[in-house]
């Protein structure tokens, strides 16, 4: 009877260290996709600021100016991680262009407002690139846990699942940014 006892305390014990394993590697992924949607929104808010500034310099690059608009929208209503990582991605070629038509504007090129907006850009997409790989770190370490002997068993039982990956094919490459693409 207490060889029985003492089997049951110790698959209890395991179940719930199993569980709590779960809970505390959920909380690393949640906390990194937090850190990504911090620096993604803090593009996000640079994007009009920047558009204007050039605006006032190039005002005919209406289509890019729409395309660049058009994507920022599509990023931020984007409902899932793959859904915002290919938003993001998208959104990665018409803010190179925009920067690449303010290289045709001496004068752009040296105002200011411009040089700290780009410089803000160029930071947030080093934040952005960090805050990806400690995220995609911490979803290898979920995905790698749910799918493991023993704790699959118990993973799906309570709630536990697979994440998926923040992979963005198109970081906007700026002066400055120290990420290789």
């Amino acid at each position: 009877m207490g060889v029985i006892v003492i089997i049951l305390i110790l698959f209890a014990g395991t179940v719930i260290w199993i569980y709590n394993r779960l809970v505390a590697t959920r909380q690393l992924v949640d906390n990194g996709w937090s850190d990504i949607e911090v620096q993604l929104k803090r593009r996000s808010d640079l994007i009009p600021r920047l558009v204007e500034t050039v605006k006032g310099y190039a005002g005919h690059e209406r289509k890019l100016f729409e395309d660049i608009t058009t994507k920022r929208g599509q990023a931020m209503n984007a409902a899932s991680v793959s859904e915002r990582a290919s938003a993001e991605s998208a959104m990665g070629a018409p803010l190179k262009r925009l920067l690449a038509v303010a290289e045709d504007y001496p004068d752009l090129r040296a105002n200011e407002n411009f040089l700290d907006l780009q410089n803000e850009l160029s930071d947030t997409e080093n934040k952005i690139e960090y805050a990806r790989r400690f995220y995609n770190g911490a979803v290898r370490q979920m995905n790698t846990l749910v799918q493991s002997f023993p704790v699959n068993i118990f993973a799906g039982t309570f709630g536990f699942g697979t994440r998926d990956y923040f992979e963005m094919n198109e970081p906007v490459a700026l002066p400055g940014t120290d990420f290789q693409n």
